[in-house]
């Protein structure tokens, strides 16, 4: 080796010591100023791009990551279903001029998606009798951490086939119950189950109690097939479809991909989609019909063989539940697997993140990237302590990077 190469490794030498004390300055910085805040439920993990660690805060303790583990759900399906995958809905016609309806778990089958598939199907069939819908493809099930009762969304239940999310968004116009939404119409059997309520506006969750939601769907899809001109002359009604005596008229591919239902999912944190995802990657890799069990089973073999994960414990996919548990180190491996999707997260200006809240358990997270330029810094916060939140925590965190970045 010649002097001149000697200095010049030196010099490397020296520039990645620099930047290896740069690191730890900035995470002792940032380490000591969590630990004035936080309590023993509190953590935080904060990584540069590589094995750089800027600060660690409980960051092996098991805590409820509240809807920041649709992380790990979303990662489980894109590598079980693909992140082209679509989810499909399958037509089907019988000797007695029936129309059968066969779900497949779609979440996004939504209002818009009826209507333009009953318009395709009104190219093919001129009129039916009955339309029967068939939902065997999932077992109905409740979801750990909904409630019945609830006529919150985020408590919608899980099914093969539904329309918009098992929801009816409502308004009411005088003692007129209008649709809250253009593209949805005010059904009658919509109106009856809205004025048990007693509530005048908001949203109304469907539920599987005498195959409500699936009826819900059907009677939505009559409406969209009578508008295109099909004359339906029966009832809606549930049933199974035989495919070696009936017929199959059109399947439909969901005009989102999987992907596209991360980003909604990511978007607007629905935990109805999460766990019809999570159904849905479980019975693509166990068979039908979809169970709870069957999708964490796949999650659970996704975790353990390819992300390695120690502490994650899931009883369902988005997060609603308090029996959930993960490590904020093991979400920030999981995080380092979602870096090719990370663009699919919220973002603020440089920041991309899933945020959860748990009211019940007084939980508040935070989990994502700082894009630095292309190097992607990882963050995961979940904190338990009554008077502060993720975003007390963030705030520090926002102005170590900031400080690292410009000392960079």
């Amino acid at each position: 080796m010649t002097a001149m190469q000697k200095r010049i490794g030196l010099f490397f030498l020296i520039c990645l010591v620099s930047v290896e004390c740069l690191y730890a300055t900035a995470g002792n910085r940032l380490s000591a100023e969590l630990d004035r805040i936080t309590g023993p439920k509190d953590a935080v993990l904060v990584q540069g791009d590589g094995s750089s660690l800027l600060a660690a805060v409980n960051a092996d303790t098991p805590l409820i990551p509240a809807s920041t583990l649709k992380i790990v759900t979303a990662l489980a399906a894109l590598d079980q279903l693909g992140p082209d995958f679509r989810f499909k809905t399958e037509f089907y016609t019988d000797d007695d001029n029936n129309l059968y309806i066969k779900g497949y778990g779609d979440p996004l089958l939504v209002s818009e998606e009826a209507a333009a598939v009953s318009r395709r199907i009104a190219r093919m069939i001129d009129n039916i009798n009955d339309i029967v819908v068939d939902t065997s493809y999932f077992e109905p099930e409740s979801v750990p951490g909904t409630v019945k009762s609830s006529v919150q969304p985020y408590d919608a239940p899980v099914g093969a086939l539904c329309v918009n999310f098992n929801t009816i968004f409502y308004d009411s116009e005088g003692t007129a119950i209008v649709s809250a939404e253009p593209q949805t119409p005010m059904l009658p059997f919509a109106i009856q189950r809205i004025r048990k309520t007693g509530i005048k506006k908001g949203r109304i969750v469907l539920t599987h109690h005498n195959s409500e939601s699936a009826l819900y769907a059907g009677r939505l899809f009559h409406h969209f097939l009578t508008r295109s001109s099909v004359t339906a002359s029966g009832v809606v009604r549930p049933g199974i479809v035989n495919p070696k005596s009936h017929k199959l008229l059109y399947t439909h591919r969901s005009s989102f991909s999987l992907s596209d239902g991360v980003r909604k999912l990511m978007a607007y944190s629905n935990n109805f989609i999460a766990n019809q995802i999570l159904i849905a990657t479980g019975a693509d890799r166990f068979g039908p019909p979809g169970t709870l069990e069957k999708g964490l089973n796949a999650v659970s073999h996704y975790i353990r063989t390819k992300l390695k994960l120690k502490t994650c414990r899931m009883v369902e996919g988005s997060g609603v539940s308090a029996q959930n548990r993960i490590s904020v180190r093991d979400l920030s491996i999981a995080l380092e697997a979602f870096k090719p999707y990370y663009r699919l997260l919220n973002h603020i200006g440089n920041e991309y993140y899933k945020t959860g809240t748990l009211n019940s358990v007084n939980v508040t997270a935070r989990a994502g990237f700082f894009d630095m330029g292309g190097k992607l810094v990882k963050f995961a916060v979940i904190v338990n302590t009554r008077g502060l939140t993720a975003d007390d925590v963030m705030l520090k965190v926002r102005r170590a990077i900031l400080r690292r970045n410009s000392e960079e």
